[in-house]
């Protein structure tokens, strides 16, 4: 009996260990993309989806943001391994999220429903932004640059010294 229960007690806590996610970003999305969904019509689909902050525009009763999307790592943040995006989204919330805090280039990730597209200029290019109705709007904390310095090889011959 009590090897079942230490197996079982593992097993939870190995499952548990493997939900890296925060709570309110946990769960199963439709995997279109940004891009994707600008191309079709994707009205209604619930999504997780996640970038940099372009603009911020609070209105009366909400808030938009405009964003460059990004890949989601299994944690839900997004990454930012190449140049190719997977295209630009508007989100909005209920309520005022004040400019100062959610600043250009911060990462935040939203959940909620593709609710219509909206058309609007990017310089002289008219671009298609799926628009989503979020339920969840979540910042991460600011990513610290680090700078790493090595300690000098030790002295072998054949990391060339001599």
């Amino acid at each position: 009996m009590n090897v079942r229960f230490a197996v079982l007690a593992c097993s939870t806590m190995l499952l548990a260990a493997c939900a890296t996610q925060p709570e309110p970003l946990q769960g199963e999305y439709n995997p279109i993309t940004p891009r994707e969904a600008a191309a079709t019509d994707s009205t209604g689909a619930t999504v997780r989806w996640g970038g940099r902050i372009v603009s911020v525009e609070p209105l009366s009763n909400r808030t938009c943001f405009e964003m460059i999307s990004g890949s989601l790592t299994s944690s839900a943040r997004p990454y930012w391994g190449s140049d190719d995006t997977g295209g630009r989204f508007l989100a909005c919330r209920t309520g005022f999220y004040d400019p100062a805090v959610f600043e250009r280039n911060r990462e935040v990730t939203f959940i909620g429903r593709i609710d219509g597209y909206e058309n609007r200029r990017i310089g002289q290019y008219d671009y298609r932004f799926p628009r989503v109705e979020a339920d969840v709007v979540y910042l991460w904390p600011q990513r610290e640059m680090v700078d790493v310095i090595y300690p000098y090889p030790a002295p072998w011959p054949w990391w060339g010294w001599w």
